[in-house]
């Protein structure tokens, strides 16, 4: 019986890590479009969401199913409830690149990031795209140790973040309100992907030591 159990618990991190897969395939596919102005990625980031929503109910079904059936109890309960809130925020982090893609489709068949902004937003969501990327293997190796890690990455978008704002309410920004809006949406975006990926890692290290940070200490 309780073989069976883990190999079910065995089945809701396989569906975590795939999840996670789906939102950098998400992350990286959006960032083409908005780059390159392209509407027919957009529109494929965003119908491709449905899988992510759909992944993410039957792996909350599964481990309310396996709390009301196994009555799991320390290690195990500890794992069913930190597997449901991180299937939430990988929810979230794939309706964020979903944003991203609007705000491409949007401005087809312009781009919406001004040549200038350009380095800037292809850093942030290549700090995106690995970050979720590390979620997957700190969820498979259950390495606190790689979570922590991502806490540094995380440092580093923040600075962008706020160069970005910088350079929005520069005396010399010539671009318009509309681009200035766009910025400012797609930085938090690529922020909040962020966040949430850091969250996810602060749930593994506390299943792995006890220890979780709380948010408001950054």
């Amino acid at each position: 019986m309780r073989e069976a159990f883990h190999e079910q618990l065995s089945g809701v991190r396989k569906d975590l890590i795939e999840l996670s897969e789906l939102v950098q395939t998400a992350v990286a596919r959006a960032t083409v479009a908005l780059l390159e102005g392209d509407a027919r990625v957009a529109e494929e980031v965003i119908s491709a969401d449905a899988r992510v929503d759909e992944l993410r109910e039957s792996l909350e079904n599964d481990c309310y199913q396996l709390i009301s059936l196994q009555a799991p109890v320390a290690t195990d309960l500890r794992t069913l409830i930190a597997a449901l809130k991180m299937a939430g925020e990988y929810e979230r982090m794939g309706d964020l690149a979903v944003h991203v893609a609007k705000v491409a489709r949007m401005r087809v068949p312009e781009t919406a990031v001004p040549e200038a902004l350009q380095p800037s937003i292809e850093r942030m969501a290549s700090l995106a795209e690995v970050m979720v990327g590390k979620t997957a293997q700190i969820i498979e190796d259950s390495d606190a140790e790689g979570a922590r890690e991502l806490e540094n990455i995380d440092e580093e978008m923040d600075k962008l973040r706020r160069k970005q704002f910088r350079q929005l309410f520069k005396d010399e920004w010539d671009h318009g309100v509309e681009a200035a809006v766009d910025i400012a949406l797609l930085g938090r975006y690529y922020e909040r992907i962020a966040d949430h990926a850091v969250s996810i890692a602060r749930r593994v290290v506390f299943l792995a030591t006890g220890e979780m940070r709380p948010h408001d200490e950054d």
